[in-house]
């Protein structure tokens, strides 16, 4: 078993946990006289109400992993979801999804080894990853009801450091993310509103893969990237799970066109 460090985390799991409680409540406030029949643009298809149900979905599949501490993959992802019987319960069964969650992390050693698809083998990692999933839903939520998110930047930029160094080990429900190989080309993003510590990193492609890589403070200035993205840590976040176009005013780009036109093509999660 991969028994990765957690050298790319600088928000501890009990603040994960903290703010998966906040980032629900923040979902639940938007649904709040909302039409759960409207669209939701940022996951075409889908309806405020299959957002509700998968993010609530997503929340009580990772606290039964959490609880059973697997060390293995799951044969299936099948859980008891106790729907509510019609759509004005939504709300509260989003928030009792959450509130599982929380009583899961409870009676865990999240420092504990455990299986997991990305870097971390740790039941940390499920906890880090379920508040990346509520909190982009969140935004999903509120666009869809024409609120405009806000994302706090010291998340944001967790956020970015957890969906690129996790991205690598995605191509089970991410295939194209297979796409991604090179000879060492390099694509450099930067959060423009964070340390540098904390928000530049260095994806390198290889012939067998790609990884990414915080940049040390002193290469900054010593190492050029191929291509470069920078921008806000939270427009980044939602540039890298495709919500934001990366032709907005919101970044800043130069460098390799194809090289980041391949990488946005396949780098969907």
């Amino acid at each position: 078993m991969n028994t990765s460090d957690d050298s790319d985390r600088t928000v501890s799991p009990a603040a994960h946990l903290d703010a998966v409680a906040k980032e629900t409540a923040r979902f639940v406030a938007a649904l709040e006289g909302a039409d759960l029949s409207a669209p939701v643009p940022g996951c075409p298809g889908w309806t405020l109400l299959d957002l509700v149900r998968h993010t609530g979905s997503v929340q009580r599949w990772f606290s039964v992993l959490l609880r059973q501490r697997v060390q293995e993959p799951p044969r299936s992802r099948e859980v008891e979801l106790r729907l509510p019987a019609d759509e004005s319960g939504y709300g509260s069964w989003l928030t009792e999804s959450a509130a599982e969650a929380a009583a899961a992390c409870a009676v865990t050693d999240l420092e504990a080894p455990m299986w997991a698809w990305g870097a971390d083998h740790h039941a940390r990692f499920w906890v880090r990853r379920m508040l990346f999933e509520t909190l982009v839903h969140r935004t999903d939520a509120e666009c869809a009801v024409g609120i405009r998110p806000v994302i706090d930047r010291e998340p944001a930029a967790d956020g970015v450091a957890e969906f690129l160094v996790n991205l690598p080990f995605a191509t089970l429900f991410a295939p194209k993310v297979a796409h991604l190989r090179g000879n060492g080309e390099t694509l450099r993003f930067r959060c423009t509103d964070t340390p540098e510590a904390h928000g530049d990193w260095l994806v390198r492609l290889r012939p067998d893969g790609f990884r990414a890589e915080r940049r040390p403070v002193e290469a900054a200035d010593t190492v050029t990237a191929d291509a470069t993205v920078s921008g806000a840590a939270a427009d980044l976040l939602l540039l890298l799970y495709g919500r934001l176009d990366r032709g907005s005013e919101a970044f800043e780009s130069h460098g390799n066109e194809e090289l980041l036109s391949r990488w946005f093509a396949n780098s969907a999660f």
